[in-house]
């Protein structure tokens, strides 16, 4: 039932859901009509009968009643006394080739304002649907982006009227590709009889919605095709399998078997909980007691949730996230707040509630808190507090250690959760498929318009997505693990101090073949930086973490430091500027009954042009250039003004929500467009500057390294008496690299290296192996070691060498003297190979210690006794049938 406070409110949007007052309003809706003209020629049934079946409605246990004609006053107030709210179809010519009259297009403008006249702001109104199915073959010919801005046309003519109501288009899978942009929420009318593709649909579905709630506008099942024992089961399963996948609500259609349509009593369908003459089938039952339970069906199992939330100096927002963290619809959980040696109030805020409070006798407020109920304004709550800031991971892992729950989930002080959030992220990990799973983070409605810029800039929080349900990336503020999961990769790496944590997470976890999930309705809402300087300092952050992302995940990242994801990104920011056009698939002839979008993603060549790399390897040796050869001046000034106008182009395309949205809006996102790529990038290399060395074992392996600085050490081999998998070996080579904290890069299957090894700030070294097999089981394994030059060490000679030719290009005169000027790179040259032979010869020693444990032979060296590995065969081994008995 819906409270007498909740029906006298409007429905609005928030995030993923509704709410009517201060509840949340899940939609468990059904279809009513189209009937047969009364006796007053309006298409509904009589009064008496409409408030019968409103009756009948309200026992059912819905509180939506979608309707396909604009209801006159009666109907809105009969629905009122009955606590009922209606979605409202406005029917118009949408059969025709309507965008090509310019009278149909008018008349469909006419028939959404006289609508919303006409209802009025009527408190029992839920919601507006401007138009329903458009035929595919109408959108084919008209063009699917003319379509969606019509669409996004009469939804502007509704909110012009009563800016508060809500309004949608009522899709379906075979205009699946339409994207209105101004919908207040995603509505599908969706017919899928088997369980998993209707799931499976369900999922793209929410990714389609994106950061809108998603609602069934129509589901049903025929009587007469399907009987109603298997109605029963569909419709059963349909609800329950909605709103376990987090859909904001359902319609099913129909109520009853009287159907009126294009003139004509319809009788060879029945898709009516009741007949004709109102009396309940059995799918009616069925359908009242999966209402009765939704949106909250139970869960297979309840396991004890341990949040962590890790803060800093975050008392501008941490009772708030407190707060919500207090109201979850969830039973067995408690939260653990990990005070990183904060300066500000958060402990009072912790103990009083207030930032302004003070310790009791005045005391000071305790460390630690070893319970959940010890502190009284925040129930659930156990404090733990570093006595210096030790830097995010680390307050991370001290909360894994404090916890007690099964599953570990994580927020931050900056964001409030829903309160469903922990049933949505549960819900999918009982599944079992996943070691992990995420959600999505929105701004919140109180947030500051600078902040509503900054959540459309790059750089913010966003989810990476290999599938509809399977993630890349979850971002840190809405992440949950099992706890069996965290303990195998070893929990948060504490090198990670303000960033990059939640990375490197994700790709250990994938590392060790373990899945991530995501759960588009766990939702958290993520206050963003509300100024300038505070969003370049987190964007530069950001840049150190990549620093070190870089140097312990190379494989993940090209040769400028930016990062590769498989999926694709999902966030409120576009990542650049849209240009390539979408592609439809549409089935022979625009008949498939899904057809689908394929959006490419932002331009991220034209992104390029924004970049550190950018202005330092294009553009500041044109202005270089200018100063001798003028004639490039224009190069130069049409170089500058590329990423200007890329980054106005990207200001542009930004969605800004409409409350928040300022005429210096646009203009803030381009200039942060502009200067996020600049303060990341500089903090990124700032960091990837700095030497990268290789450790040392128990030994010093650069001590070792000088007694073999004569040897060649291009390529190794050894010699072993019995068959050696290569593979085992690489691994074990893997493994102990990464137990010695040695940056190191696996192939993963496209390079023509097992591993590369990183040593100092000039090289990087490419090992590859290989097995060659000898008679009687023997085998020699052969290590080649080829040295690359690092990033920096390019960087640097390319740009001495371009200082030089332009110096000597100023100074007109090309002597024998000055010629013999660009040889100065030569010892820069000889240096960097001197430093790769250095590495080569630590790796060598590396892999002869190795070598010892696996007993095989170093060749062309003295064994341990004395003697010499035997002399190979170059004849090839017998063949395996052919080869003696051991």
């Amino acid at each position: 039932m819906i409270s007498a406070d909740q029906n006298a409110s409007r429905v609005s949007v928030d995030g993923k859901f509704f709410r009517a007052g201060k509840a949340k309003f899940f939609v468990k809706g059904v279809a009513y009509g189209p009937f047969a003209p009364n006796a007053a020629g309006q298409p509904w049934p009589s009064a008496d009968q409409t408030a019968q079946d409103f009756a009948l409605i309200r026992e059912l246990g819905a509180n939506v009643v979608r309707v396909y004609y604009v209801p006159p006053k009666w109907i809105l107030d009969l629905a009122q006394q009955h606590d009922l709210k209606l979605l409202i179809d406005i029917p118009w010519n949408k059969h025709l080739c309507f965008l090509d009259d310019p009278t149909e297009r008018e008349a469909a403008r006419e028939a959404v304002r006289r609508a919303v006249i006409g209802c009025a702001r009527h408190p029992a109104v839920f919601a507006f649907s401007v138009a329903n199915e458009i035929p595919a073959d109408v959108v084919r010919w008209h063009g699917a982006q003319a379509i969606a801005d019509f669409i996004d046309e009469l939804v502007a003519n509704a909110k012009a009227l009563d800016p508060e109501c809500l309004c949608t288009f009522t899709n379906f899978p075979p205009t699946e590709f339409l994207r209105p942009q101004n919908l207040d929420f995603v509505c599908f009318n969706v017919y899928l009889h088997d369980p998993q593709p209707f799931r499976n649909y369900l999922a793209r579905l929410q990714m389609i919605a994106d950061t809108k709630p998603l609602m069934l506008g129509e589901f049903g099942i025929d009587s007469l095709r399907e009987g109603e024992g298997r109605k029963c089961e569909i419709l059963a399963w349909s609800i329950e399998s909605a709103f376990r996948a987090g859909v904001a609500g359902t319609v099913v259609f129909s109520f009853t078997d009287d159907w009126w349509r294009g003139g004509l009593q319809v009788t060879d369908w029945q898709m009516g909980l009741t007949t004709a003459a109102r009396e309940r089938k059995p799918s009616f039952d069925a359908v009242k007691e999966n209402f009765a339970v939704a949106p909250h069906f139970p869960l297979a199992s309840q396991p004890k949730v341990s949040v962590v939330v890790a803060s800093y100096n975050g008392e501008r927002t941490l009772k708030a996230c407190l707060d919500s963290l207090e109201k979850l619809n969830y039973p067995n959980y408690e939260v653990i707040l990990v005070d990183d040696g904060s300066t500000d109030a958060t402990p009072q805020i912790v103990f009083t509630g207030r930032a302004d409070g003070k310790p009791e006798s005045g005391g000071t407020f305790p460390m630690f808190s070893d319970k959940p109920g010890a502190i009284g304004q925040f129930p659930h709550l156990r404090y733990v507090r570093h006595s210096k800031n030790a830097g995010l991971s680390v307050a991370r892992n001290t909360g894994i250690i404090a916890s007690t729950g099964e599953i570990i989930a994580f927020t931050d002080s900056d964001c409030r959760v829903d309160e469903d959030w922990l049933y949505y992220l549960v819900g999918q990990l009982l599944n079992r498929e996943f070691a992990a799973m995420g959600g999505p983070n929105f701004l919140p409605h109180d947030d500051s318009p600078v902040a509503a810029a900054v959540m459309v800039s790059p750089g913010g929080p966003a989810h990476v997505m290999l599938n509809d349900r399977q993630a890349e990336h979850i971002p840190g503020c809405n992440m949950a693990f099992w706890r069996w999961a965290l303990d195998e990769i070893g929990g948060f790496d504490p090198i990670f101090t303000k960033a990059g944590d939640d990375v490197d997470v994700c790709w250990r976890l994938d590392q060790a073949g373990l899945k991530i999930g995501f759960s588009p309705s766990a939702l958290v809402w993520h206050y963003r930086r509300s100024t300038l300087a505070a969003y370049l300092g987190q964007q530069c952050g950001y840049g150190e973490a990549e620093a070190l992302l870089v140097r312990k995940h190379p494989e993940y990242f090209n040769s400028f430091g930016g990062s590769l994801w498989r999926g694709r990104i999902y966030g409120t920011s576009k990542l650049g500027v849209l240009a390539p056009p979408p592609i439809i698939y549409r089935g022979t002839f625009g008949s498939s009954w899904f057809q689908s979008l394929y959006v490419a993603a932002p331009d991220s060549t034209l992104m390029l042009a924004t970049t550190l790399e950018y202005y330092v390897l294009v553009v500041l040796p044109l202005w270089v250039l200018v100063a001798t050869l003028h004639y490039l001046l224009p190069v130069a000034i049409a170089a500058m003004l590329i990423p200007v106008f890329i980054c106005a182009a990207a200001g542009g395309q930004a969605f800004i929500p409409h409350d928040k949205l300022r005429w210096w809006s646009r203009p803030l996102v381009a200039a942060l467009f502009f200067l996020q790529p600049i303060a990341r990038g500089s903090a990124r290399y700032r960091g990837r500057l700095t030497p990268k060395k290789a450790p040392s074992p128990q030994h010093s392996l650069d001590s070792l390294a000088l007694v073999h600085n004569n040897a060649p050490v291009g390529d190794t081999s050894y010699w072993c008496e019995r068959r050696v998998d290569r593979v085992e070996f690489v691994a074990d080579l893997l493994r102990r690299l990464d137990a010695m904290s040695w940056p190191n890069k696996s192939d993963i299957g496209w390079s023509e290296f097992d591993i590369e090894l990183f040593g100092n700030r000039w090289n990087s070294v490419q090992l590859t192996t290989v097995t060659e097999d000898h008679h009687q089981g023997r085998c020699v394994v052969r290590a080649r070691l080829k040295p690359r030059w690092t990033l920096e060490a390019h960087v640097i000679f390319w740009a001495l060498l371009a200082v030089e030719v332009v110096v000597l290009g100023l100074l007109h005169e090309w002597t024998g003297w000055r010629w013999l000027a660009l040889f100065s790179v030569l010892p820069m040259v000889w240096f960097i190979r001197r430093q790769a032979r250095h590495l080569q010869s630590m790796i060598v020693v590396f892999l002869d210690e190795v070598a010892k444990e696996w007993k095989l032979t170093k060749l062309g060296e003295v064994a341990t006794g004395g003697a010499q590995p035997p002399i190979m065969s170059r004849e090839a081994p017998p063949r395996p049938q052919e080869q003696p008995n051991a």
